[in-house]
């Protein structure tokens, strides 16, 4: 996502160091220092070597450009590290090094680890999202707006409603992240072919045992070809920047002049054009709305590296690594966003208010046809709402006034009944109830999340 300045700076969530090179070296060398562990504890190696071995897997005491300079002779991302290991160790304790293993399993492995301490912020993140959107909530939760379905007005809403079912769907998304944790987050050990066969009879064990040094759960079959896992996260990710988009969306719109009911923070000295000086624009939201279209996209690609050839193929490796990295860099992007957004975000109930009152009352034609309803019956009720409503839309003439003028209508209700029934701020509903539950629903999820990470 390109980065662009903005008067409020969008702090780094810190992901992409994750995945720097020398941070995947590093996490390479922790999954060799983990296998020589679970090796030695089964007596595949020397204890004593097992122990050398992992007081040197730290790429501090390497020599980068030994490595750097195998690299442009061997084409092969991990082989220049285990020899720069060996050289170090010397003798025979470097022969021990990467015992059975092949590239995959300590490269996916690894990379797996950082993808951990990734989703670590990313939750984190969410958490602090939570904690903005729960105060919103309560605060507006009996705030009437203008409940919008096809692009029109439908009945009236408030906007804590509205808020709320963004936080609703957030913790749907923490729940999936929490859920699939013991399907991502497993260490895969399978030799060549995934058989298990360079570790002879206690093949599994070593694996287990490698899992557990790392805290991560042993893969049941340590297939090269399966992907799904990979494919099941970028889902989930896919499916948070879907939801981020959709709250942007909204705040874009209702940003325009035209609604005019919320507003992003636009500090003092933001500038919006070159050339037309009144311009506040959307930062924020359009640069989540980007960078969540990136995240959707990228996800298809995982699907197909799940269509991977016989035991392994290294180019849906390739595409896995892309759509995952590239995937959760874009969501911390966009989270980073999106508490900027609701730090500063200005909703503006007044303006609401008067956005219901467009349509001259016709926002609450629903609520005259049950009442008429109760009286002449629903059908008959819909029909004269309906002509009154059309009449008023197409002939510009207040909806009110139709109504009273309708003996018919009059027979049942009186002008201050309907006066009443017209009041939209009266027919939100459950939306207050709904608001202010899901507020508590954030504030303590919200709270999990900050304990878990502490």
């Amino acid at each position: 996502m390109q980065h662009r300045p903005t008067a409020a700076r969008v702090p780094d969530p810190g992901i992409r160091q994750l995945f720097t090179r020398e941070a995947r070296w590093q996490a390479w060398l922790d999954v060799e220092a983990a296998l020589a562990r679970a090796e030695a504890e089964l007596g595949m190696i020397p204890a004593d070597a097992a122990v050398e071995i992992a007081n040197n897997c730290r790429l501090d005491l390497l020599d980068i450009d030994n490595i750097e300079a195998s690299l442009a002779v061997t084409a092969h991302p991990l082989v220049p590290l285990i020899w720069e290991l060996d050289r170090i160790l010397g003798g025979e304790v470097g022969g021990f090094v990467h015992w059975g293993a092949t590239t995959q399993n300590i490269t996916q492995t690894g990379d797996i680890l950082q993808l951990r301490q990734a989703h670590r912020t990313i939750l984190t993140q969410i958490g602090q999202v939570l904690s903005l959107l729960a105060p919103l909530a309560e605060r507006h939760a009996d705030d009437p707006c203008a409940g919008r379905t096809h692009g029109q007005h439908a009945v009236p809403a408030t906007f804590g409603y509205k808020v709320g079912a963004w936080i609703d769907e957030l913790c749907r998304h923490v729940e999936r992240l929490h859920d699939a944790e013991p399907r991502i987050f497993v260490a895969m050990l399978g030799g060549a072919a995934g058989t298990l066969a360079s570790f002879g009879a206690p093949g599994l064990d070593v694996q287990a045992g490698m899992a557990r040094h790392l805290d991560l759960l042993p893969m049941p079959v340590p297939g090269r070809t399966s992907h799904d896992h990979h494919a099941e996260y970028a889902a989930i990710l896919a499916m948070l920047a879907a939801t981020c988009r959709k709250i942007a969306d909204e705040t874009y719109t209702l940003m325009k002049p035209e609604f005019g009911e919320i507003e992003e923070s636009v500090p003092p000295g933001t500038v919006g054009s070159s050339t037309m000086p009144q311009k506040r624009n959307p930062k924020l939201s359009q640069d989540i709305r980007a960078a969540a279209a990136q995240v959707t996209t990228l996800f298809p690609l995982a699907l197909d590296a799940m269509r991977t050839e016989h035991e392994a193929d290294g180019s849906t490796s390739v595409m896995v690594e892309r759509v995952v990295q590239g995937s959760i860099e874009l969501v911390g992007d966009i989270l980073a966003r999106m508490i900027l957004l609701f730090e500063g975000i200005d909703v503006r109930p007044e303006r609401m208010r008067a956005n219901l009152d467009l349509s001259g009352g016709l926002i609450m034609s629903e609520r005259i046809m049950l009442a008429l309803g109760e009286k002449m019956g629903r059908q008959r009720a819909h029909d004269v709402v309906y002509e009154h409503a059309q009449d008023a839309a197409v002939q510009d003439v207040p909806f009110r006034d139709l109504l009273v003028a309708d003996e018919e209508v009059r027979r049942y209700l009186s002008e201050a009944e309907l006066d009443d029934l017209l009041n939209p701020a009266t027919y939100t509903g459950a939306c207050g109830e709904i608001a202010r539950a899901q507020a508590q629903r954030a504030r303590e999820l919200a709270e999990r999340l900050d304990s878990a990470q502490s």
